[in-house]
């Protein structure tokens, strides 16, 4: 009797330990599952346990959405450490690319779609209306998508727009005789076609004439800078334009030979072919938009409760072009290094 009971405890003990398993095994797949797809969303009551991944559309490879990228990873890993994982690809300059890319990132069933510049987030936000959308890079969210319908929905983000009036206040303080400015972007580009259009408006108010020069890709970028400069322009104004600021070498090489100069909507493009900017931090711009993917993906933020984020502004101007234009930059002003 007394060795039937002692098996009968053995037998109880083994029981227990063979269930105490199968629930450590079962936690473990669903742990394993929360690094991959949706990162298993609610396997685990504690953010930490958790990997997100990140889905990052970049429009174009060039220095300002280099670093809205580089801004935006930075202050998720310091938030998150290595519980977040990036998927970043490049479209080439293509919107067809682009939503190749965004539908891949939906069928991944990714946690958060990073839409760097407008091209990347019109493709997002035709791709899903479920996955949070973090727009940076973008000019106006509105021209960007058409209109407010986006509002309140999954999409926010942060915006590279520095104050057009007084980006133009700015062409009259450094070039106080100029008679006539023209306005160089890429008609493909909504966003550019919207500064223009404003800083158009503020000239026209302040009774300066000025001209447009659209081109439809890079290959038109010398023939249109060689029109305005032939057209006697006095300044040549460019926005932020992913197109010309991929391509300032080629307006460089017009403008400095005919003595016009270059204002331009973001420091890129001023350190490539400007003489002045009125510039953001596109790294604090997309850290900024980091610091919203966050809110969203860890304290439960809707992202269409969340306001556009809009950065500070600093004047800056190219040293080197401006010795060799013969300008004279006034204090509060820094040289773009």
């Amino acid at each position: 009797m007394k060795m039937k009971k002692i098996f009968a405890a053995l037998a109880a003990a083994a029981m227990l330990c063979g269930l105490t398993a199968c629930n450590t095994d079962g936690n473990s797949g669903g742990s394993s599952d929360s690094g991959a797809g949706n990162s298993g969303a609610g396997n685990s009551g504690n953010a930490g346990d958790k990997v997100y991944n990140i889905g990052i559309c970049q429009l174009i490879e060039h220095p300002a959405l280099d670093l809205a990228t580089k801004g935006f990873q930075d202050a998720l890993k310091d938030k998150l450490g290595d519980n977040v994982k990036f998927d970043t690809q490049l479209a080439q300059g293509e919107s067809t690319n682009c939503a190749t890319i965004i539908n891949s990132f939906v069928s991944s069933n990714v946690d958060l779609i990073m839409a760097n510049a407008t091209a990347a987030l019109a493709a997002a936000a035709s791709g899903t209306d479920t996955i949070p959308i973090v727009g940076t890079s973008i000019t106006s969210y509105e021209v960007a998508l058409n209109g407010d319908e986006w509002k309140g929905k999954n999409i926010t983000g942060s915006s590279d727009l520095a104050p057009l009036a007084e980006q133009e206040d700015m062409i009259l303080e450094i070039f106080p005789d100029a008679k006539k400015v023209g306005i160089l972007y890429c008609s493909a580009e909504p966003n550019s076609k919207y500064q223009a259009q404003i800083i158009g408006e503020e000239l026209t108010k302040d009774g300066i004439e000025f001209k447009e020069y659209t081109v439809a890709d890079s290959n038109e970028i010398q023939a249109q800078t060689q029109a305005a400069v032939g057209d006697n322009c006095d300044v040549i104004y460019i926005p932020t334009d992913n197109t010309f600021a991929n391509a300032t070498e080629t307006v460089k090489n017009v403008v400095v030979p005919a003595k016009v100069p270059v204002v331009a909507g973001e420091a890129g493009i001023c350190s490539g072919c400007g003489t002045v900017t009125l510039s953001i931090s596109y790294e604090s711009m997309g850290y900024n938009a980091g610091l919203m993917a966050y809110e969203i993906l860890v304290n439960g933020k809707k992202p269409g409760d969340l306001e556009i984020g809009y950065s500070d502004t600093t004047k800056k101007y190219n040293a080197e072009i401006c010795k060799e234009l013969g300008i004279t930059i006034p204090d509060g002003y820094t040289a773009i290094e």
